[in-house]
């Protein structure tokens, strides 16, 4: 049975957002009526706990870590003002609860961001509404640290973007969706930009231009990604490519005004050399955008996706400038 678009353009590379309940434990919970006593006696016989989760009335959740503890106990007179009173006194009201789901990623920046006293709390972890458990923050650095360097396998370095292993994936299920459309992007005379201007400043001008596509392709229902040199993808689960891809253009053409010198822009061209071999004017780089919809035909493969981008590339190619064409 087919699955919504954000669950199918979500896939790919699934291990890599990893649930934050895929790595909660279990910690001892308690009520808000609990002395400091019977709270140094838990920590005192389990000395790897971290922390302990305080459950009040309508599941209302709270937290104590052993280090807030004993920082406390430590001071003057913290002992006898502490020891025979309920937890209420020494625990945090407010932690950072979050649900089962949430991705790895996403809960190891909310818990960064907040307040310097906080830092190094664990997260507590519910899930339909009750205590599931708790992660420490040393266990979520650790799974991002795994999950980055996973990633970098997927990624392309230059741009950081998603490489040819997640697109083949993403292409694949695009077949699956209701609506999809499917756009090649691609920056035309680009060898010649990278003859005159050298590699580094062809590799800035790929940079620029990924960063110029993130801006106009995200959100749960868009997928971008770097098939390789100066070619790109974006697979968006609708038919509404329109706006974006005139954006594209019209940002495109402002942006690329940075990598060139007066005179070439005066000229409108570099000189270089064609694909012929013979040396004399070239155009400008500007970039194409071939869209490849299941708007009056529904594809069954990768392949005919493929094939159905491949001639509308062509037909971008034949056109002077910036362009997008549709199929």
């Amino acid at each position: 049975m087919p699955r919504g678009s954000e669950n199918v353009l979500g896939e790919g590379i699934g291990v890599l957002l990893t649930k934050i309940g895929d790595i909660a434990e279990t910690i001892p919970i308690v009520t808000p009526e609990t002395t400091c006593g019977i709270i140094n006696n838990l920590f005192k016989h389990n000395p790897k706990l971290e922390g302990i989760a305080v459950v009040g009335e309508d599941n209302k959740l709270a937290l104590l870590m052993r280090t807030r503890f004993y920082q406390l106990l430590g001071t003057e007179y913290g002992y006898n003002l502490y020891m025979g009173r309920p937890v209420t006194l020494v625990m945090n009201s407010t932690p950072l609860v979050v649900h089962y789901d949430e991705p790895i990623t996403e809960v190891s920046i909310r818990a960064m961001n907040r307040a310097e006293k906080e830092l190094y709390d664990g997260v507590l972890v519910i899930r339909d509404g009750h205590l599931y458990g708790f992660v420490s923050i040393r266990s979520v650095l650790l799974e991002v640290a795994n999950i980055r360097e996973e990633m970098a396998i997927f990624l392309n370095p230059l741009t950081g973007l998603p490489g040819n292993r997640i697109i083949e994936d993403r292409l694949q299920q695009s077949t699956r969706l209701k609506q999809c459309s499917v756009l090649y992007i691609d920056l035309d005379h680009f060898k010649s930009f990278n003859d005159s201007y050298g590699f580094k400043m062809g590799d800035s001008l790929i940079q620029a231009t990924a960063d110029l596509l993130r801006e106009q392709f995200s959100g749960h229902d868009t997928f971008l990604g770097h098939i390789g040199g100066d070619d790109f993808i974006a697979i968006l689960s609708h038919h509404n490519y329109q706006l974006p891809c005139s954006n594209v253009i019209e940002e495109f053409e402002k942006l690329k005004q940075r990598f060139y010198n007066e005179e070439d822009l005066t000229n409108n061209y570099v000189i270089g050399e064609s694909r012929s071999g013979i040396f004399g004017p070239i155009p400008l780089v500007s970039i194409s955008i071939a869209v490849v919809t299941n708007l009056n035909f529904p594809f069954q493969s990768m392949e005919q996706i493929v094939e159905e981008a491949t001639r509308m590339k062509k037909m971008c190619k034949s056109r002077p400038g910036s362009v997008c064409i549709a199929n």
